[in-house]
């Protein structure tokens, strides 16, 4: 009885051993060389509002431009913010790619264009103007309009959280010291 009970283990604990073996890990939170970072610019839009959520999730204090500075504590003032990541251009378009014969629109091109640059407190340049675009095509059929538009909001969300993770992982890298 002892003999089958270990072949049962061994074929249980083989996917785990040979995972372990090709360096595979699951998805640790981001690390950051700053403490703090401040969104100017167009820090309002779409990808920047979730931009600002998504590292206050990642533990880094994320504030806008416009939020109020906090106020000195024994006369000292409060620490500014490590780095400043400046948003440019945070746009969404919607162009017609394809038609019928009749002219009717068959398929639309969905982009979100997002521009930033980040810099360090002192003016150094971190991170270049860097744009990051994303595509995606949608097919068009004015019987099902309703149900199309639902799905071009949501392949907007979509386009946003890949620019934010692509934004995040950037981040990381960057070396402030």
């Amino acid at each position: 009885m002892a003999a089958p009970s270990s072949r049962r283990s061994l074929l249980l604990a083989a996917p785990a051993l040979l995972l372990a073996g090709c360096g595979f890990r699951l998805r640790q939170a981001p690390k950051f060389d700053f403490a703090s970072l401040r969104i100017a610019g167009l820090e309002n839009n779409t990808v920047a509002l979730e931009l600002r959520r998504e590292l206050r999730l990642n533990g880094l204090p994320a504030v806008n431009g416009a939020d109020p500075v906090p106020p000195p504590v024994n006369g000292v003032p409060a620490p500014g913010p490590d780095v400043v990541l400046t948003v440019l251009t945070d746009q969404r378009e919607r162009a017609a790619v394809g038609q019928t014969a009749a002219g009717q629109i068959r398929e639309l091109q969905l982009r979100v264009r997002f521009r930033f640059r980040l810099r360090s407190a002192d003016g150094r340049d971190l991170i270049d103007d860097t744009e990051i675009l994303i595509e995606r095509e949608l097919s068009f059929n004015e019987t099902v309009a309703l149900s199309k538009a639902a799905e071009e909001t949501r392949l907007y969300e979509d386009m946003t959280t890949d620019i934010v993770q692509q934004v995040v992982r950037r981040l990381t890298t960057v070396k402030v010291r």
